[in-house]
């Protein structure tokens, strides 16, 4: 069996630890002993991002996406978009864009150059606020892979997104018509009801994890606001 290789770790502001390792030709970040995500199951993240830039009806979309993670959503997101579009990715660990441009390069390539994507180092609640009190501009589509799942486990702070609150905070930096999307590795249907009581149109899909149907299923909300 092969072991794995600790590449380099680094701290989350007001969270744990995230540890970059290698399996063979695989790698994955951890939070502690729980993987948050790795390179064989990348799929349902990608989907994130595609499913979302799908329900649009935006022709120049300004996308908002919570985490970067090894880039996975963010590269999908970029890959979709319509000319004139733009993505703006939220991360809050420095190190994780060090790990994007060194040991994740053969993932990374060019992304990082894109004119039509920056990552900003930040909150994505406080990005979040700016769009709400009008800082900038409303976003079309806020794609959200912070935690795996509405649980806030990642970060201390980050539960504050998926509350009653935190859904409408987000509601309302949507122009009407955009989506607020949220990744989940486990349904939650408390959440929905959240979601449908913030006055959102409500779409929850199963996904897998690998693109050949195999791998967990993980779910998907797609959070329409229609006024």
């Amino acid at each position: 069996m092969l072991p794995r290789e600790t590449l380099a770790t680094a701290k989350i502001p007001g969270g744990d630890t995230l540890t970059l390792v290698s399996h063979g030709r695989d790698f994955i970040i951890m939070l502690g002993r729980d993987e948050l995500m790795g390179t064989r199951m990348q799929f349902s993240e990608e989907q994130l991002a595609r499913l979302t830039l799908q329900r649009l009806e935006a022709p120049t979309p300004r996308v908002l996406i919570g985490g970067y993670g090894m880039g996975f959503t963010f590269r999908a997101a970029l890959s979709g978009l319509p000319d004139g579009g733009e993505v703006v990715v939220a991360e809050v660990v420095p190190e994780i864009l060090d790990w994007a441009r060194g040991p994740l390069t053969h993932l990374t390539g060019d992304t990082l150059d894109d004119p039509r994507g920056r990552v900003v180092l930040a909150d994505v609640a406080a990005l979040v606020d700016d769009a709400v009190d009008g800082t900038t501009p409303r976003y079309d589509a806020i794609l959200m892979d912070v935690d795996n799942g509405p649980d806030g486990i990642v970060r201390d702070g980050n539960e504050r997104l998926y509350t009653r609150t935190g859904i409408a905070r987000m509601r309302d930096a949507l122009n009407v018509g955009g989506v607020l999307s949220i990744w989940s590795a486990a349904p939650d249907h408390k959440f929905t009801g959240r979601l449908k009581d913030a006055g959102l149109k409500v779409d929850v899909q199963t996904v897998r994890a690998r693109p050949n149907n195999k791998g967990p299923h993980h779910t998907i909300w797609f959070a329409r606001r229609v006024r």
